[in-house]
């Protein structure tokens, strides 16, 4: 295991068991968000391997994000 992990291990276990667990849950969290990811950028790659690529259009793309936020 890294040792910042290991230290971050050890400092955790000082903390109340509550405490633990809400920042075992965040780090799980963060983890599974960080998989999908992972995940869905193998699937691009994939598609852009296969030729499955297209032209973007840069300023279209941010002004269609706009409308949304």
């Amino acid at each position: 295991m890294v040792k910042t992990l290991e230290r971050a291990i050890a400092e955790l276990s000082s903390l109340p068991p509550a405490d633990q667990e809400h920042i075992g849950r965040r780090i799980l969290s963060h983890l599974e968000k960080l998989r999908q990811l992972r995940n869905e950028l193998d699937k691009g790659a994939r598609s852009l391997d296969a030729g499955k690529g297209k032209p973007l259009d840069f300023d279209q793309f941010l002004a269609d994000k706009n409308k949304r936020a």
